[in-house]
């Protein structure tokens, strides 16, 4: 796992306590990040929702500095399964 990763997890368990569902961020090159009802963590389970993006875009989306939607629909942050599950996410994220 890389320093990438812990570092990712302690900024999204700051900002996501739980999450009603099963999330994971998968961050190119680097591993995955699951988001569930325990927390966050770092791990690679299935989830009701995968969003994939480069850890540019991912560190981005963590700073605040741009929205998950707006990462979504310039083709930045891809999004397979469900799309409600991926707008819940995005909210809890700010």
């Amino acid at each position: 796992m890389s320093s990438l990763i812990d570092t990712a997890v302690a900024k999204l368990a700051e900002k996501v306590q739980s999450f009603d569902g099963v999330a994971k961020f998968v961050l190119k090159g680097e591993g995955a990040i699951m988001i569930d009802e325990n927390g966050v963590r770092a791990g690679d389970d299935e989830a009701d929702v995968t969003l994939t993006a480069d850890t540019e875009v991912f560190q981005a989306i963590l700073e605040g500095e741009m929205n998950p939607t707006s990462a979504f629909m310039t083709g930045k942050l891809s999004v397979d399964g469900s799309m409600g599950m991926a707008m819940k996410l995005a909210s809890a994220l700010g």
